[in-house]
């Protein structure tokens, strides 16, 4: 049939055929008028958007017999043998397969001849970006300073990959994605030509899966032409793709509306002895509840940028989901299809995504409305988000009140607040008196600034004993893992977790050792905490807590232990303060942090 070869008939074979790039088209067609042609010109952009093709058309524009001209006449024997690939003058190179230098290096060797056949000598390289560092060095000098005869057309998908001494040689295209309208007017009036019966539905759900692409769409609808035997529907040619009905989309949705994970699993299993692949039931559900989400938030784009349902449909299902909750689905699956790519079983992945949809109706709703669902987040106990916010009201009040007293200049045992009592010998503290130093009593002189809050000293003991565990170390092997995730979902998070090594693991709670203490509090600020914490549920699967520590704590408190175990007094295992405290009531000491400041003034213990 007439429409089996339907990319090969419709390629474009003059700047006319090229379509959604008006502004390249007349960029080209005014220099060749004007006979301001470059040496070298770079097409770059989305794949199957007509930049070889354009490059062919204007080594015939300029070569033609009647030319050069605006348009090729595709008449001419120069013109039919240009696009035959029979004009030794006119190469076209695959740079992903002839990437060397020594590819390179022969055409340098031949551009110095004059052409045979035509007026210019075209080299068109397709894939440039493919091309090693030796290869591009060698084709510098030549795309700089080339003969008259000779010109350069690079295309590529990827133009960042390209060194800038390449790109700044070169006349630079943009070529765009082709736009849905034009698309589906473009596959309608090929059917018309050949004459193919396509639904008008059929056509724009071609034109969305081809993403741009007048390749891929021309490549879909020869597809689909030869499945339906030259009469298409929508049906059909969502069958022939691999998509899937709307019908199944909405019964998925409704039973992760309604948590039935019983349903999940078995439209999942439809889906599976029906041939598809999990992944690409995985994306396809993704653009479903994105879809869903544009119908509530945008209902003027969902029509036009919708894949398969119809926009009605599509409202009438978002009304039983929360536009936090449609944020979040659709973010977990999106990290389920980036890490479906490395899983033995695909389809194993796709359920627990589904399965873990279902275990969280409403989990997005308590949210907050300026950040992200965290995937894998553990549900709160019911309450806790209030008793957590009550207790950091009380807290940021205490600190309030205590700023108030010492910029007062009154001493902290006038205020009512009282000096917590020193560590017991076993606490971890130095028994011979090396206990917090006296924040009021510094604060109270006149014109110095109020002391930093002294962090409450973690008991390390318990993380100690269980240091060596197996439940330690299966938990510390997967912290590569965490590190990879935490970057993923917030590189500046990372950049301060990277610092820490994590050393033990007990009651759900690990362990993280700094080395540098502004890492160290960094990190446990509360939005930092939230995203580690979150990470660490979703890989380990379960909820675990972050604590930390000082590198320099864990290895005093690992030789305490020791000595401890040796026969030591319990007296000579307990640690100073993390700030290197004062021990109470000795005025050298005091004196020394009211001249210098108590950053300056580390205190030892011979």
């Amino acid at each position: 049939m007439a429409h089996i070869a339907l990319y090969r008939a419709w390629r474009p074979q003059t700047f006319q055929d090229m379509v959604g790039q008006q502004h390249i088209v007349q960029t080209l067609q005014n220099a060749i008028r004007e006979d301001r042609l470059s040496h070298a010109y770079l097409f770059s952009g989305p794949r199957g958007t007509g930049k070889t093709s354009a490059a062919r058309v204007l080594a015939k524009a300029i070569n033609c017999e009647f030319g050069p001209a605006a348009e090729p006449c595709n008449k001419c024997e120069t013109c039919r043998r240009i696009s035959s690939g029979a004009v030794m003058d006119v190469v076209e190179i695959d740079a992903a397969s002839n990437r060397g230098v020594e590819e390179i290096r022969d055409i340098r060797d031949k551009v110095k001849y004059a052409p045979t056949e035509v007026r210019r000598k075209v080299y068109i390289i397709d894939e440039v970006h493919m091309l090693t560092t030796e290869a591009f060095n060698a084709l510098l000098k030549t795309l700089e300073e080339p003969p008259e005869h000779v010109m350069f057309m690079l295309a590529t998908t990827e133009p960042h990959r390209l060194p800038a001494t390449i790109v700044s040689r070169c006349q630079r295209f943009e070529f765009r994605r082709v736009s849905l309208g034009e698309q589906r007017d473009w596959l309608a009036d090929i059917c018309r030509k050949e004459g193919i019966r396509a639904e008008e539905e059929a056509l724009a759900y071609i034109a969305r899966l081809s993403d741009g692409g007048m390749r891929d769409a021309l490549s879909l609808l020869d597809q689909i032409a030869s499945f339906t035997d030259g009469h298409i529907t929508l049906r059909d040619a969502v069958e022939a793709t691999g998509g899937l009905p709307s019908e199944q989309f909405a019964r998925l949705a409704s039973a992760v509306r309604d948590g039935d994970a019983a349903r999940v699993l078995q439209e999942v299993d439809e889906m599976m002895r029906s041939g598809k692949s999990a992944d690409k039931c995985l994306e396809q559900l993704m653009h479903y509840f994105r879809d869903m989400l544009l119908s509530v938030i945008a209902p003027e784009a969902a029509a036009s940028s919708g894949r398969v349902a119809d926009p009605a449909e599509l409202r009438e299902m978002a009304q039983g989901f929360s536009r936090e909750r449609l944020f979040a689905i659709i973010d977990l699956l999106n990290r389920y299809q980036a890490e479906m790519k490395y899983a033995a079983h695909p389809q194993t992945m796709f359920e627990i995504a589904l399965l873990k949809l279902c275990s969280q109706p409403e989990r997005a709703d308590e949210q907050p409305a300026g950040g992200a669902a965290q995937e894998g987040q553990a549900p709160a106990a019911p309450g806790a988000s209030a008793e957590w916010l009550r207790l950091k009201q009380q807290v940021a009040a205490l600190e309030r009140r205590l700023e108030e007293l010492q910029r007062g200049g009154l001493p902290a045992a006038q205020s009512g607040l009282q000096r917590p009592a020193p560590p017991s010998g076993s606490d971890g503290g130095r028994s011979r008196g090396l206990g917090v130093r006296s924040a009021a009593a510094a604060a109270g002189r006149a014109g110095e600034p109020a002391a930093r809050p002294q962090r409450k000293r973690l008991k390390l003991e318990p993380y100690i004993a269980a240091a060596k565990s197996p439940e330690t170390l299966q938990a510390l092997a997967k912290w590569p893992q965490v590190l990879q995730r935490v970057k993923e979902e917030r590189v500046t998070v990372h950049a301060w977790l990277v610092d820490g090594e994590p050393v033990s693991y007990t009651e759900d709670t690990v362990l993280v050792a700094f080395r540098n203490s502004i890492h160290r509090e960094t990190t446990e600020k509360p939005a930092n905490r939230q995203v580690i914490e979150g990470v660490l549920a979703a890989v380990y699967g379960r909820p675990v807590q972050l604590v930390t520590t000082l590198q320099k704590e864990w290895q005093e408190a690992l030789a305490s232990e020791t000595k401890e175990a040796g026969g030591h007094s319990a007296e000579e295992l307990a640690l100073e303060p993390e700030d290197g405290g004062a021990p109470a009531g000795e005025p050298l000491v005091e004196e020394a942090v009211r001249l210098f400041g108590e950053q300056l003034v580390v205190i030892k213990d011979d």
